[in-house]
């Protein structure tokens, strides 16, 4: 797959492959809908003998209208364009979002970002795609302006997902992100169609895990989501760059712990940690670390006594043991 990052290149590109095949989005999380939309544009260019172009923001564009707040990501960029490799897409535009873009009308943002830059002749899109300043154009404003400068729109479904409730809902990034804050770590792996991962650069602790007989690695926190407080199984990726973690499949069963520690104090801040489930013997090494979660085991609580912690540990541990030999 092809990096493009500048819009001279893309529009070299576009030349070269007139008639390819276009989709465009933030893709956050590449979940089961997004997936259905590459598999479609993926379609859609083999019966066209054309290229399949995707293009996506960097950073997202919440990021670039609210700067003050935290919107938080689902998948690092370089774990996105691994996300998309499978999907054999023969391009990949990484838009650099910027306010003069996103105040961009949708005719013109059409004109500028698809006609002249890629040459279509097929655009590819979920039904609640939205483009152009203040999300004004949908896929119905896409297909009047395709009709009228000569391009197709194909409008994929939505992907509905059954939750652990038993009720069907539409994947989208926000139920997504609404689900890693309610603790539904499960039902958001069935959204992405994998556990979410979360990626960071391994910093010290506290010790404290270690003085109890367990000890984590604790991960600092970057723009990605993190799930809510709790105690969680998981797998992890241990690597020596955020490079190689990429690349890494060696996946370790640990317990995690997300939250404030508060056995050990007010005023701890937020520990992201994992406690590894392997033989004390064997050797594991790494400066970055990703987190796989895999399940839910309860809400964090303070501890009167460090022999209660000790035991609820003991038992945690239990539980995760056993979910993760069912995996």
């Amino acid at each position: 797959m092809k990096i493009i990052e500048e819009m001279a290149e893309l529009k070299q590109y576009g030349q070269q492959n007139k008639g390819s095949v276009v989709t465009i989005g933030n893709f956050d999380g590449v979940h089961l809908g997004h997936q259905e939309i590459l598999t479609t544009a993926r379609k859609a260019a083999d019966q066209r003998q054309a290229k399949l172009i995707a293009i996506t923001f960097e950073p997202h564009p919440v990021a670039v209208l609210y700067p003050d707040v935290n919107h938080g990501i689902l998948t690092p960029l370089p774990k996105k364009i691994q996300y998309f490799e499978p999907y054999g897409v023969d391009c990949m535009f990484i838009l650099k979002t910027s306010p003069e873009i996103l105040h961009l009308a949708p005719a013109a943002f059409v004109d500028i970002y698809l006609k002249k830059a890629t040459y279509l002749s097929v655009a590819v899109e979920g039904e609640n795609f939205s483009f152009g300043y203040g999300r004004a154009g949908n896929v119905h404003t896409l297909q009047s302006l395709g009709a009228s400068t000569g391009f197709e729109v194909i409008i994929v479904e939505p992907i509905h997902a059954k939750l652990s409730i038993g009720q069907s809902v539409k994947v989208s990034s926000t139920l997504i992100r609404n689900l890693l804050s309610e603790t539904k770590v499960a039902d958001a792996a069935v959204a992405l169609g994998r556990p979410y991962e979360l990626m960071g650069k391994i910093i010290p602790g506290r010790g404290k895990g270690q003085r109890l007989g367990y000890p984590t690695l604790n991960i600092e926190q970057s723009d990605q989501i993190v799930p809510a407080e709790g105690v969680y199984a998981g797998c992890v990726e241990l690597s020596d760059s955020f490079e190689n973690l990429l690349t890494e499949n060696r996946r370790i069963p640990a317990a995690f712990s997300i939250g404030h520690t508060t056995t050990f104090g007010p005023y701890n801040p937020m520990q992201i940690e994992a406690h590894l489930l392997v033989d004390k013997t064997v050797e594991v090494k790494g400066s970055w670390m990703a987190m796989s979660f895999i399940e839910y085991i309860r809400q964090q609580q303070k501890f009167e006594d460090l022999r209660y912690l000790t035991e609820q540990i003991k038992k945690d541990l239990e539980i995760i043991r056993d979910i993760l030999a069912a995996e």
